[in-house]
């Protein structure tokens, strides 16, 4: 037989192109268009309604970057039309190949009810079912004009303080058409079955009978009238579509969902905007086809609908009752997770589970995070704390070197904690359904001989619309389709039920999902990250001291609203495009505004119960928030501080610099500004390698393939400056308590970056303390802070939430050396028996760890710190200007010390004036117990919840004790609820509770007062 394969391919894309998809509206009359300009940011939806319309044609451009323009359209449905199934297409300038990041429309009645969205590939709107002659048609179109901001390159349009006026789009067609229902359904019978068979090899017969049917298809097509011809087409076609899956083929899961980022490309508010339109599109598709279920994550985003939209959250709310509509991932917002802190994490699932339950009486199962960058080992205890049994990611197959072994699996935390895990191997959280991606799918299955399934997220994100009714198409033609996974629609909790009872035994993952990728996340826009470490501090502090004055204070009142109103902004800003610094400089510009502004909400709540603790008199009282005693001051308690250590004394040092010296360490700063000797003298050890320096500001060129804000690739460090000059060198303290010796440099091309830099030693400390202070104006530069230590450490312990982890610093293997970029969160620690260092921050989170041997045969570990970058996409003044960052390195150091010095670099000691000390509300007699948090119930029933965690690796028994009375103690999850099994023992007449923790245990405890 002749192989015409090529010709019937050919025949079969240019008729659906050029005859058949055009005649689905082939039938239409204009439409009667008018606008209005919005003149600034959007407007209520009755504003808009009321505007004064001017007249419109299509072809007009329209739509200045960020601006939104009203369209009014009006028209009559043609006599001849009754019957008939008609709809209005409305093209706003879509650009096909682009669903999603760029212009997009929300489509009211006169009323102002939502109907549904407009999107490139939804951009029609069904007018009537069965036409009556005569019919008005009449609504309002709010149309965004969004600019297109995916190219990769530097653009002033990322915020509306900088963007252009000049209308970015041009009307296309605005259109009453007759539907063709069976024009629409040909269209999708050839469409799969053509998808299809290029998934087939050419040595399979199913291949050539799908092209037979294809060719007697197009025959039976009269490109004269299509739509006459359409039911005949289809019945040529019958055959194929009616062959089933093999018994063995593999099983989809296909769950609709559209990927929102609360904001990236676009500023909050239009992420407000995004929202709405998608999910308006979403409930409209479920009222025609009962069988769809689509799954939305991110309590933040329904809670706008709900603030924004209340017709809209109602229909929702009846979607959801009906099964079709799913909440899942139970938390605030999709966070970031390898930066976001340990209370805030469990946050995320407080306020994210609690308003599913008292919205709508859901208990989510599952947490659904496909596209934050890399996952905390800490991770598995928070979900399966939070009540949720699976967790469902695809960001993996992102990573650049190394394939993940799994698809299904069991993750196992760092407290040993396991959670049954799934990567859609489809890889993509927004699929077309398409044949050649279910395929893939089926393909790539790693799991194939044990696991028989997977699951399949599919729809339109960002802006794209969600899933549409084409998506429907192609899950009902691959139902049962032999060539095909099969597939089935069904919500996510079935998949992972179906999963887990097919492959309980699943391999299991231990430690951290690291993404080999989209490491500069760790650093870019240092004062966002800046930003969320201090509120998270903040928000510590704020209700340590309220929940004690709740207790201690007669009259004062805890502040509920306003903390649960704050942490859940704070929340929010740990979107996994905000914190991480890959959002536009409008997000940035609008994040540093209100990182200020909480900062100043929190500091006066804090005031006002340190003040009702304090009382009113002249003694000077230092509140200590540290989860340790300091300065004689307990831990969560206020009193007088006691000065102790010896007096720090000051020399000058032969051949230039200083050296500072307090009985514990001896710390040389040479002419250069830079510390060559950091001397244990009560370990009798140096801490900085021979010859080498510390404290060494160095500068790389930093122009990543692709992704500016969000990747440093390894090369790097091919080059890299030390920056040695000096501007002036100066000690502006000389002891008793403490001394400073102050360095400037100017740097740069054109030396018009300048590095301020006092190093500190104070009395009795074992920390030499660096402030550094830089004003930035480089350009595709990124900078490191050096600490080249003597020390043989073959891994390096980072803290993580409630623990650390511990990574290899050699690159034995690609997944070691893949490694090259990592996350820490408020220390970082090397050491070998006996003897160890660490290195602190107050707002860093990149690291990199790195091994060298000497000629002496000794190895220099070399941690080094992540400080600053200047990516120019999407923002392309990402982190000019000034910037104070604090940093420590701690000799002689070991995991406990680290845990220690770097909650006291983190929470400040505060000086209040007073009449009395203040004891601690709740205490624990275990240095390795750390106290997280303490604060009232969230159910306002005066119970005092403490949350703690175990923060060496080891196991620890520890008495918690109360100074109020307690009648019963509760174990309880991070929503505080009771929990089974608990760890905790009835409380004694000393309101004292047992505790016992495996290492790296997170311990919820309910105290009822008496």
């Amino acid at each position: 037989m002749h192989d015409d394969r090529s010709i019937t391919e050919h025949r079969l894309r240019r008729v659906l192109a050029e005859r058949i998809r055009p005649a689905v509206h082939a039938r239409s009359v204009p439409l009667t268009v008018e606008r209005w300009q919005a003149p600034d940011e959007p407007v209520p939806v009755t504003e808009g309604l009321a505007a004064p319309y001017e007249p419109c044609a299509i072809g007009e451009p329209w739509g200045p970057a960020w601006g939104t323009t009203w369209f009014k359209v009006t028209g009559t449905v043609p006599a001849d039309w009754a019957g008939r199934t008609v709809e209005a297409v409305l093209d706003l300038g879509f650009d096909r190949m682009m669903p999603g990041f760029q212009c997009e429309g929300l489509v009211h009645r006169a009323d102002g009810s939502e109907i549904k969205a407009l999107n490139p590939y939804n951009d029609r709107v069904r007018v009537t079912d069965r036409a009556v002659g005569g019919e008005r048609v009449e609504w309002y179109v709010e149309g965004a004009s969004n600019p297109v901001l995916v190219e990769h390159r530097p653009s002033r349009e990322g915020d509306r303080q900088t963007s252009g006026d000049q209308p970015l789009y041009r009307l296309a067609r605005m259109d009453l058409a007759v539907f063709e229902t069976e024009v629409w359904e040909l269209v999708q019978d050839l469409e799969v079955l053509y998808d299809l068979m290029q998934q087939l090899g050419d040595a399979d017969a199913r291949r050539y009978g799908i092209l037979h049917a294809l060719g007697a298809a197009l025959d039976t097509v009269d490109l004269d009238d299509v739509p006459g011809t359409a039911a005949a087409a289809r019945a040529r076609l019958t055959g194929v579509l009616a062959s089933p899956a093999h018994a063995s083929a593999h099983r989809i899961s296909a769950v609709g969902h559209a990927h929102i980022d609360s904001a990236w490309l676009w500023p909050l508010r239009e992420t407000v905007r995004k929202v709405a339109r998608t999910t308006a599109n979403m409930v409209h598709l479920m009222d025609d086809h009962p069988e769809f279920v689509f799954a939305m994550s991110q309590a933040q985003q329904l809670d706008w609908i709900k603030t924004h939209r209340p017709g809209l959250f109602e229909r929702v709310k009846k979607k959801i009752a009906d099964g079709q509509f799913v909440p899942v991932g139970g938390m605030w917002v999709e966070s970031d997770t390898n930066m976001v802190g340990g209370e805030a994490m469990a946050r995320q699932f407080l306020y994210g589970k609690k308003f599913f339950l008292e919205e709508f009486g859901i208990e989510t199962r599952g947490v659904w995070l496909p596209d934050s960058f890399g996952y905390t080992a800490a991770l598995p205890q928070l979900v399966r704390l939070s009540g949720a049994q699976w967790f469902l990611t695809q960001k993996i197959s992102w990573s650049q070197v190394n394939a993940f072994p799994h698809h299904t699996f069991w993750w196992e935390g760092i407290d040993g904690t396991r959670v049954f895990t799934h990567f859609p191997p489809v890889d993509t959280y927004n699929s077309d359904l398409g044949p050649a991606q279910l395929a893939h799918a089926a393909r790539n299955y790693r799991e194939k001989g044990r696991g028989s399934r997977s699951l399949v997220p599919f729809g339109w994100g960002d802006g794209g619309g969600g899933p549409t009714r084409e998506h429907l198409a192609r899950a009902r033609r691959q139902r049962d389709l032999e060539g095909s996974p099969r597939v089935e629609i069904e919500r996510p909790d079935a998949f992972f039920e179906k999963a887990r009872a097919e492959y309980e035994d699943a391999p299991v993952w231990a430690g951290e999902l690291y993404l080999e990728l989209h490491r500069g996340t760790y650093t870019s826009q240092a004062k966002t990250k800046q930003g969320n470490r201090r509120s998270e501090s903040l928000l510590r502090e704020a209700e340590l001291w309220a929940a004690t004055a709740a207790v201690k204070a007669a009259g004062y009142a805890y502040p509920y609203e306003e903390l649960e109103r704050i942490w859940k902004t704070v929340l929010l800003h740990q979107f996994h495009d905000i914190l991480p610094g890959s959002s536009i400089a409008w997000v940035h510009r609008e994040a540093r505004a209100t990182y200020a502004r909480v900062g100043e909400e929190l500091c006066a709540l804090t005031r006002a119960a340190q003040r009702a603790l304090a009382g009113e008199g002249t003694t000077e009282l230092v509140f200590n928030c540290a989860p340790y005693a300091r300065r004689g001051v307990p831990a969560g308690g206020a009193g007088r501080a006691v000065e102790a250590g010896r007096p720090v004394t000051v020399q000058e040092r032969p051949g230039g610099g200083q050296v500072l010296a307090n009985g514990r360490l001896r710390v040389e700063v040479d002419g250069r500004g830079l510390i060559v000797s950091a001397y244990d003298l009560e370990a009798g050890r140096e801490s900085v390698a021979p010859g080498l320096a510390a404290n060494l500001l160095q500068l790389h060129p930093d122009f990543p393939n692709m992704w500016d804000a969000w990747d440093v690739d390894a090369f790097y460090r091919n080059n890299v400056t030390d920056l040695v000059g000096l501007d002036a060198l100066e000690v502006t303290q000389a002891g008793p308590a403490a001394a400073t010796v102050r360095i400037s440099r100017s740097f740069g091309s054109s030396q018009a970056s300048k590095a301020v830099q006092w190093i500190t030693l104070r009395a009795g400390s074992k920390t030499v303390d660096m402030v550094t202070e830089v004003d930035w104006h480089e350009t595709e530069k990124f900078l490191k802070a050096a600490f080249p230590l003597d020390v043989k450490a073959d891994r390096s312990a980072a803290e993580t939430q409630f623990g650390h982890v511990w990574r290899p610093t050699h690159t034995n293997t690609s997944w070691e050396a893949a490694k090259f970029e990592i996350c820490a969160h408020r220390w970082i620690h090397v050491g070998e028996p006996g003897w160890g260092a660490a290195l602190l921050n107050d707002s860093t989170y990149g690291h990199d760890v790195t091994r060298d041997i000497r000629a002496d045969g000794g190895q220099t570990t070399t941690v080094r710190l992540s400080l600053l970058r200047a990516p120019r996409y999407p923002d392309p003044e990402t982190d000019q200007g000034t910037h104070t960052l604090r940093f420590s390195l701690a000799p002689g150091a070991q995991i406990a010390d680290a845990v220690r010095e770097g909650h006291a670099l983190n929470l400040p000691e505060r000086v209040v004036h007073g009449a009395h000390p203040v004891a601690p509300l709740v205490a624990v007699d275990h240095d390795a117990v750390v106290v997280e948090a303490v604060k009232l119930a969230e159910d306002r029933s005066g119970d005092v919840v403490v949350r703690l965690y175990e923060s060496r690796g080891g196991r620890a028994a520890a008495t918690l004790t109360a100074d109020f009375p307690v009648v019963a103690a509760t174990e309880s999850d991070l929503l505080e609820r009771a929990l089974a099994g608990t760890a905790v023992a009835a409380p004694t007449a000393q309101s004292a509770v047992p505790l016992t923790l495996r290492p790296f245990q997170i311990v919820t405890v309910r105290l009822r007062r008496a």
